[in-house]
């Protein structure tokens, strides 16, 4: 089975810890700014979506994210999933996705990536150019 990694940053005026992911993603100004992925732990593709146009991603991965025979992954599947869902227009099936930050707390690590990277003492942590572009 193939496995689709995903990661995305995204812009709301909903407060996503306050609100919830449904509420961050359903605000008139939501989008998603970068969408970045790696098939089979290959290199990873970023592509710029912060110009709020539709969401344009090559043909192989859109339809990744609807195939059943294709893992997809993410560090907070569900955020990830729902936010992707929401620009989409339709729903991804949550039996899909496998959430690297729920492996991350069953092993004891903790359930913040750049916390989990730092413990896991790696080199490449998490980028801040999510942020930046915030």
């Amino acid at each position: 089975m193939r496995t689709l990694s995903i990661d995305i940053e995204t812009y709301s005026s909903a407060d996503l810890g306050k609100a919830g992911v449904y509420a961050y993603s359903e605000a008139e100004d939501f989008q998603i700014l970068l969408f970045a992925y790696s098939w089979d732990g290959g290199s990873v593709e970023v592509v710029d979506l912060s110009d709020g146009g539709p969401i344009d991603l090559p043909r192989g991965v859109l339809c990744a994210l609807t195939d059943p025979e294709i893992k997809k992954t993410a560090w907070n599947a569900a955020c990830e999933r729902v936010c992707i869902s929401r620009s989409l227009g339709r729903p991804l099936d949550p039996a899909q996705w496998d959430c690297t930050m729920v492996r991350s707390l069953m092993l004891g690590y903790p359930g913040s990536l750049d916390a989990a990277g730092k413990a896991l003492n790696l080199t490449d942590t998490k980028l801040d150019t999510g942020k930046n572009l915030i």
